[in-house]
């Protein structure tokens, strides 16, 4: 059940504790793909995860703006600091367990909002009366996962499954030409760079190219699965808290 399609009526009649929250960013994605591609590909996740989920689940709108200022240099990012993303997570989830959904799934398709959310779903789960874990579609995808760039091969590919008319195929080749191989410059094991623009030209890391619409369709299938069988996890799971063993 998705909340924004549905009426009061309608989500008072839902019988289920589960919800998920899709979780992205408004970033650049290069020159080719649409600065909202992190929160298309979570939703498309999400989407995937809650039709192969043999149960109901309520679906709230996706949060559009995260931890992105390490992409600040590229028009059109938007971004907020941890602590405001932080807050405004938990006061979301809070507001879902205000109406018995208080098992949340945080579909996130975000690399830059990875920490936080584990931080702000530890906070949750020992202080609020409610329970959340973090998802990362594109860690779920198996081998997959080592291509992982940004506006790379993954992203591209589930772009060209879910929203191909986005994909601005005219501009590959320029993205690909100016594109990073990795993300980052590392040395003993540290990252020196914080910003995206130090180390990518176009903001791209990886071949886009090597992304199509069947590699897309694949990694959605991976990701639901995996999606589908934490959420099983998550409505069968005690969450009361330990004892205290001091």
């Amino acid at each position: 059940m998705h909340l924004s399609e549905r009426t009061w009526t309608d989500a008072a009649d839902a019988e289920t504790e589960l919800a998920i929250l899709p979780i992205g960013s408004t970033e650049q994605h290069g020159p080719h793909a649409p600065l909202g591609t992190d929160v298309l590909t979570a939703e498309a996740v999400a989407e995937a995860g809650v039709e192969r989920y043999d149960g109901e689940v309520v679906v709230a709108p996706a949060i559009p703006v995260g931890v992105a200022e390490e992409h600040r240099q590229f028009s059109g990012t938007l971004w907020v600091s941890e602590e405001t993303f932080r807050s405004y997570v938990r006061e979301t989830v809070a507001s879902l367990a205000e109406h018995g959904w208080d098992r949340v799934v945080l579909v996130n398709g975000h690399g830059g909002n990875v920490g936080a959310l584990r931080e702000v779903a530890g906070r949750i789960v020992r202080r609020d009366d409610a329970y959340a874990v973090p998802f990362t579609w594109f860690d779920a995808v198996g081998d997959h996962s080592a291509d992982m760039g940004h506006g790379g091969p993954l992203e591209t590919a589930v772009l060209r499954a879910v929203a191909p008319e986005l994909v601005r195929e005219d501009r590959i080749e320029e993205a690909r030409e100016d594109a990073s191989d990795g993300w980052g410059e590392w040395v003993s094991g540290v990252n020196l760079a914080f910003d995206s623009a130090e180390f990518t030209e176009n903001g791209v890391v990886g071949d886009p190219g090597e992304g199509d619409a069947e590699r897309g369709e694949e990694l959605l299938e991976l990701a639901a699965d995996a999606l589908a069988a934490l959420l099983d996890a998550v409505a069968e799971r005690d969450v009361e808290r330990p004892d205290d063993r001091r």
